[in-house]
C-alpha cells in the first residue's frame, strides 16, 4: 500500500514558480499540522489530557485575575459551549475555579486553582521541552531567520484580510 502523500509533497514536482503562494502554504499548514499532532499524543500519553484542556490553563496562567467564559472562548476561538464543558471537568477536578465577577453577578470568572497552578506548570514546562525537541534540527540562525520571516508573513496575511475579519 503506497504511503500517505500531504499536499505539499503532491505538488513537490510542480515547475519552479508554479503555484509558489500555495506550496508555502501548504507547507506551513503542514508543518503546524505535524507540531500539533505530536504535542497532542504527548499530553494524552504523559498528563492523560488533551490539547483544549492545556489551552484553557494557558490562557487562566497568562491571565492571574481571571477570565470570562466569553474571554476564554475568544482566546481559544471556540464556543462558549465548548469552553464552558472544558471548565466544568476542570473545575471538578480541582483545577479551575468559578466565581461571579464583581459588579456583575451575572458573569462567570475563571481563575487557575492552587493545584491548576501546578499541574499546568509541570505541562507547560514538559510542552515547552517538546517543542524545542521538535524544531531542534534548527540552529539559532535558522530560528531567527524563520522566526523573521514568519513576522513578515503574518504582517503580510493581516494586511490583506478583509476589515471584518481582522483580528
Amino acid at each position: 500500500m503506497p504511503a500517505a502523500v500531504d499536499a505539499e509533497t503532491a505538488l513537490a514536482g510542480a515547475p519552479p514558480g508554479h503555484k509558489d503562494d500555495l506550496r508555502l502554504w501548504l507547507r506551513l499548514l503542514t508543518c503546524a499540522t505535524l507540531i500539533e499532532g505530536e504535542i497532542r499524543t504527548r499530553l494524552r500519553r504523559d498528563f492523560d489530557t488533551t490539547l483544549p484542556r492545556f489551552d484553557l490553563l494557558a490562557a487562566l496562567d497568562r491571565a492571574p485575575a481571571g477570565l470570562t467564559l466569553g474571554d476564554v472562548s475568544r482566546r481559544m476561538m471556540v464556543s462558549n459551549g465548548n469552553v464552558t464543558g472544558l471548565a466544568t471537568r476542570l473545575e471538578a477536578e480541582g483545577l479551575v475555579e468559578r466565581r461571579a465577577r464583581p459588579g456583575d453577578r451575572r458573569a462567570q470568572m475563571l481563575r487557575l486553582t492552587a493545584k491548576g497552578k501546578r499541574e499546568f506548570a509541570r505541562q507547560s514546562a514538559a510542552h515547552e521541552g517538546w517543542v524545542a525537541e521538535l524544531l531542534g534540527g534548527l540552529d539559532g540562525a535558522d530560528r531567527a531567520a524563520l522566526f523573521r520571516l514568519l513576522g513578515q508573513a503574518k504582517g503580510s496575511v493581516r494586511a490583506a484580510l478583509s476589515p471584518e475579519e481582522t483580528p
